[in-house]
């Protein structure tokens, strides 16, 4: 079955009344628009017999770019993806909210749990999210390919460097990794294990350099590296940046010039990333709650030793600051 047959009967599947709520990818309709660069590619080719004129014109076309299908093609594809985007973040967001919960919303939903058990409810909301962005990620991925295939170019690829730049790729975003971590923890915690549930993701921190993996629908697979870029450590309360690269909380103050227990919004906007060097990328960190609850679980011994040592420099961290705050406000 062609991958355009897959994606329409995913859409109008068994999950069609979730995903009546959301944005997807108009595959069909965008490859009719390649369809129709194409027999106009065709027709070109027909003239050039008659018009050494159209030559210039179909290479025009074919290697720089293509008026009719830019036009359409760019511009919708790259809302279609910004709205993916944001519908997926936003519901993972609540979705997780509702099983990390703390305080007296914590208390509230376990009393709720008494009359109504929707385990199994926000696990397989999260299985249809994971299936969500997995899908129309694929589908972006071959639209575009098939984009420079139509065209000859490189056009499709670069779009996709102009998307990772607006931080709307989707297999790039942190929320899908929290995904993850929640489904390893949703099976490792449930001690009923008719509630558990199928996970295309699987953990792996035996080895020198501990991943994360998913398992894509056609045959691809996605690692993210659980090492902090700065301390060469196993990510201990992890953030990520707006731009998608992972860090230690510490490791991420500290290259902000700001103190741990000021947090990672104390940055200024000049603050840049230290892997791709982007500025403005504190304002929107995610903490990773579920990914550090997971590392966590995993690594007891490495969490307790990383969670001494931060607690000892977040001390000195907060004496050096009233020690100067202070000696400010007296004028020594």
């Amino acid at each position: 079955m062609k991958f355009g047959e897959t994606f329409m009967e995913y859409l109008h599947g068994e999950q069609e009344s979730f995903l009546d709520k959301f944005s997807h990818v108009e595959y069909k309709r965008l490859k009719k628009v390649l369809k129709t660069c194409r027999s106009l590619h065709g027709s070109y080719g027909a003239d050039e017999q008659e018009d050494e004129n159209s030559d210039a014109l179909s290479r025009l076309c074919r290697y720089e770019s293509c008026p009719l299908c830019d036009k359409i093609f760019f511009s919708e594809l790259m809302k279609e993806a910004s709205d993916i985007a944001g519908c997926f973040s936003s519901r993972v967001r609540h979705l997780l909210h509702l099983h990390i919960a703390t305080g007296m919303q914590r208390y509230v939903l376990l009393l709720r749990q008494c009359f109504k058990n929707d385990r199994q409810t926000i696990a397989e909301e999260g299985r249809m999210l994971i299936d969500y962005v997995t899908m129309n990620a694929i589908a972006i991925r071959k639209i575009l390919k098939k984009y420079d295939k139509v065209h000859s170019s490189v056009n499709g690829r670069d779009f996709k460097r102009k998307m990772q730049a607006k931080h709307i790729e989707l297999l790039q975003s942190p929320w899908l990794i929290e995904l993850g971590a929640f489904y390893l923890n949703f099976n490792e915690s449930d001690e009923e294990s008719s509630c558990k549930i199928s996970c295309q993701f699987s953990c792996d921190l035996s080895t020198t350099e501990p991943v994360m993996k998913l398992r894509l629908p056609d045959s691809m697979k996605l690692e993210c590296n659980l090492t902090c870029p700065i301390c060469l450590d196993t990510l201990f309360n992890p953030h990520a940046l707006s731009c998608g690269h992972l860090f230690c909380k510490s490791c991420a103050c500290s290259a902000a010039s700001v103190m741990i227990f000021q947090g990672l919004e104390a940055a200024s906007p000049e603050s840049k990333c230290p892997i791709c060097r982007e500025a403005g990328v504190y304002s929107n960190a995610v903490e990773m709650l579920e990914l550090g609850l997971l590392l966590k679980r995993r690594c007891r011994e490495y969490w307790k030793e990383r969670l001494i040592a931060e607690r000892a420099e977040m001390v000195k961290q907060t004496k050096d600051y009233w020690d100067s705050q202070t000696k400010y406000v007296i004028g020594y």
